[in-house]
């Protein structure tokens, strides 16, 4: 079993989840063993929410020239974590 703060890499902030946040959803970069059972318990004891549903995503890496020669980035899994309604996570506490 691994601790909260393992599974929950970082959140991912980018215009299209700006938007989802507005509904209650969330996504974060999370570890890839990790399942949505972890996941949900980790939300839930991290900003102290009560999570509705998880979905999770294996994101594949992408290619990348690095001069002449060619490279990977490694995949990655994604969760969008929905809450319950009228909870929200502060991503940016203080602002």
């Amino acid at each position: 079993m691994m601790d909260s703060r393992d599974v929950i890499i970082r959140p991912i902030l980018t215009e299209k989840t700006t938007l989802l946040a507005e509904s209650g959803k969330y996504a974060f970069r999370v570890h890839d063993r990790a399942n949505k059972l972890d996941i949900q318990k980790a939300v839930e004891e991290l900003f102290r929410v009560d999570v509705v549903s998880v979905n999770v995503a294996r994101m594949k890496g992408k290619w990348r020239r690095f001069g002449r020669s060619r490279g990977r980035r490694p995949d990655w899994k994604k969760a969008i974590v929905t809450l319950q309604a009228g909870q929200s996570i502060e991503l940016f506490p203080g602002t």
